[in-house]
């Protein structure tokens, strides 16, 4: 099965539990801080996503939505 991670860097609060979550290491912490002033995480490789929704299950602002093929 193959998946799409999208976050929302602007909901985003930069706590990594995605990160920590995402057992393929597709998750990272941007370089760039977004409004509110925090590193957002953002999601490389997306096409290696298998849809788990982990990452997505860990979130505690419900920044990250997951679409499966």
């Amino acid at each position: 099965m193959r998946g799409m991670i999208v976050i929302d860097r602007e909901l985003c609060k930069g706590c990594g539990y995605c990160m920590n979550a995402c057992h393929l290491g597709l998750i990272v912490i941007e370089e760039k801080f977004n409004k509110k002033g925090v590193f957002p995480a953002y999601a490389v490789h997306g096409e290696k996503c298998t849809g788990c929704c982990m990452c997505a299950e860990m979130c505690p602002e419900i920044a990250i939505e997951v679409y499966r093929e």
